[in-house]
């Protein structure tokens, strides 16, 4: 079932973003601290927020577990492009207090959020304003009665559908239809059995993502296993790779999980531009190294608007040849360094040399 558009943001200094149809599946990520207002008076969250658009970020979610926090938020959301997203749990007042600002999308987890007239409160505010609301269902956050089922035997991914189901109803009696859905557990195969019976049931876009995914490489290897089989079933329409980690990094593990995706089910949604990086894992054979170049470059290279490959290899054995298929490549023979196109090598160098010429040469493409 092809999901409905929900449009985020398009205030007058925001540009909307489009989830769900046939648009492309958008990157989001979380900040990982809280705010306060020495962060948001300096230039510098702003410019790493725009970095993070420049990778492909295109939502930024931020917690917000008081009213202080929401009228910080509010006073960011004025000095950036990209559409902020509120966290909000357990107060509705809190919800409110957002929507007086340029807060572009709301999230809130029914099952701890209080009663229906505290939902019809923040509803009713949502639709005045046109501000979407994300339904946030988690496994460790059901509702009292259905978390009593799941002791009782009810399946995982049952009780994720239940609770999520739940709460469209409610939205729908009070006439409110611009939301989304997530369902979110730390087990893949609850996660994709949950959206896979939810997205046969509703045409709410969904938003996928394990909670606790876990630190930079299990988290990406869980979030990989579970949100890849959607994707290229045309299941999601926004992710999030929850990571103990950067929240560039999530960024860009979500544009791999989708690239890998698009692998095996080439389509519109999963359209994902950009550069990609090849690299060997190096060895004892390496005369470059491979993992402090990429470490230095990898922000920088995931914020290039290129569609190209770019192979930094260690040594001669994987080097210009292995690489070939590359736009641009780098690797070491000896104590010198080889910037290479297309296999042919067309700078020898000295190490010393070799982030400079790099770029010139990244320039030219």
């Amino acid at each position: 079932m092809l999901s409905k558009v929900v449009k985020v943001g398009g205030f007058s200094h925001v540009s909307p973003v489009q989830i769900g149809g046939n648009f492309p599946v958008v990157i989001q990520t979380m900040w990982k601290d809280s705010l306060s207002l020495p962060d948001i008076n300096g230039d510098t969250l702003s410019k790493r927020i725009d970095s993070l658009g420049k990778m492909g970020c295109r939502l930024l979610r931020f917690a917000v577990p008081d009213i202080e926090s929401a009228d910080i938020l509010g006073q960011l959301s004025q000095m950036v492009s990209m559409p902020l997203v509120a966290d909000i749990h357990f107060d509705y007042k809190i919800a409110l207090r957002c929507m007086d600002h340029s807060i572009a999308k709301i999230r809130i987890n029914p099952g701890n959020i209080g009663g229906k007239d505290k939902i019809s409160a923040v509803l009713e505010k949502a639709a005045a304003k046109n501000i979407p609301i994300r339904i946030g269902v988690n496994a460790g956050s059901l509702p009292l009665d259905i978390r009593q089922r799941v002791e009782e035997g009810l399946n995982s991914a049952q009780a994720l559908v239940q609770a999520a189901e739940r709460e469209i109803a409610i939205f729908k009696e009070f006439g409110f239809n611009n939301f989304l859905v997530s369902m979110k557990a730390s087990g893949i195969a609850d996660t994709i059995e949950a959206n896979r019976i939810l997205a046969q049931r509703t045409d709410a876009p969904l938003h996928l993502g394990l909670t606790e995914a876990g630190p930079l490489v299990a988290g990406v290897t869980s979030s990989t296993a579970a949100l890849v089989p959607l994707l290229t079933e045309g299941i999601g329409d926004t992710i999030r790779v929850s990571l103990s980690d950067t929240v560039e990094n999530e960024v860009i593990a979500a544009r791999e999980i989708i690239r890998a995706a698009a692998q095996q089910a080439g389509c519109e949604k999963l359209k994902c531009g950009g550069v990609k990086i090849i690299s060997c894992p190096r060895c004892g054979r390496h005369g470059f190294d491979t993992h402090g170049f990429t470490d230095r470059w990898m922000p920088k290279l995931y914020a290039m608007d290129k569609d190209i490959t770019i192979a930094v290899m260690g040594c001669e054995v994987n080097g210009p040849q292995e690489a070939k298929h590359a736009d641009i490549g780098i690797t070491g023979a000896g104590d010198k360094v080889l910037i290479f196109k297309h296999g042919k090598v067309i700078k020898t160098i000295t190490a010393a040399e070799a982030d400079t010429v790099f770029e010139e040469e990244l320039k030219k493409l």
